[in-house]
């Protein structure tokens, strides 16, 4: 009896607190259940610094050979090669942890529990935006650090800037996991590889090594439609000239914009449309 009542007491508390506390405290328990994961196992902590760590060793050791073999100018295309890399790893994370967190949960067929709770579609999405960037911080900056000490190139020494660029790829991962998730909500587990394939597709696109200017005449309105390009040109500039490019900072942030809310459109759709048909107890099988 008095563990009912004490129930009972914790029901009521939470009815008087307010909706946005309450609303924190739904996002913080579903980041709790994934970080609750990784504090005792270190294969899934190695497994987030694993990939942008050895990109960082293969492309530091060819910017190194660059520049001892081919001069100074390819010195300071291997530390424009470093950049690229770091700051691609930071949207590929981004949307790994995204997707990745929302595949744990239809891996343990937790999904269809989740919403029997009072957690709203939105507050997952957050709650999963938070995980994204835990795993993207654990596995990017040990990979800053060592290109810092291997190769000694300093990302942040670009400045402030740095964050805009952090912000505006992060962003681009999230609606293109948003469009991934929405994808397996709609075709269940078939389309579940596309959450490891999806951003590496739109990699030629995005002038992570090179110019917008290289790729063929009718490929460069598809690049240009991506936030990342408008990124890694900006970052370009800033490397080689010294020149903020605010322009291309300013068409990243108003297409990563209009990509979210397209985005999050299809989202809302494909989760009502699951909803409805019973798919949130059955997409994993």
């Amino acid at each position: 009896m008095s563990l009912l009542m004490d129930r009972a007491g914790d029901r009521l508390s939470l009815s008087r607190s307010s909706p946005q506390a309450a609303s924190l405290r739904r996002i913080w328990g579903m980041m709790y259940r994934h970080l609750a994961l990784y504090r005792r196992s270190w294969p899934r902590l190695l497994e987030l610094a694993y990939w942008p760590v050895l990109q960082m060793c293969i492309w530091g050791f060819t910017a190194t050979y660059m520049a001892t073999r081919m001069g100074t100018s390819f010195a300071l295309a291997g530390g424009v090669l470093l950049g690229g890399v770091l700051l691609w790893e930071v949207a590929l994370r981004s949307q790994m942890g995204v997707a990745v967190s929302f595949l744990e949960e239809l891996w343990s067929r937790n999904l269809g529990h989740v919403f029997v709770s009072p957690l709203r579609p939105w507050e997952l999405v957050a709650a999963l935006i938070g995980m994204s960037m835990i795993r993207m911080l654990t596995g990017v900056l040990p990979a800053i650090l060592l290109a810092w000490l291997l190769y000694a190139f300093n990302l942040f020494a670009l400045g402030p800037i740095v964050v805009l660029f952090f912000a505006n790829l992060m962003i681009m991962g999230w609606w293109v996991a948003l469009g991934v998730v929405s994808l397996i909500l709609r075709h269940g587990a078939g389309a579940e590889a596309l959450a490891w394939s999806v951003l590496f597709g739109l990699t030629p696109f995005s002038a992570v090594f090179y110019p917008v200017a290289v790729l063929p005449w009718f490929l460069q309105p598809v690049a240009l439609a991506l936030p990342a390009s408008h990124v890694f040109e900006g970052m370009r500039a800033a490397m080689l000239t010294g020149v903020i490019r605010w322009d291309h900072l300013a068409w990243a942030i108003g297409l990563n914009v209009a990509w979210t809310i397209a985005a999050a459109a299809v989202f809302a759709g494909q989760f009502k449309a699951a909803r409805r048909r019973g798919a949130l107890l059955s997409i994993g099988e």
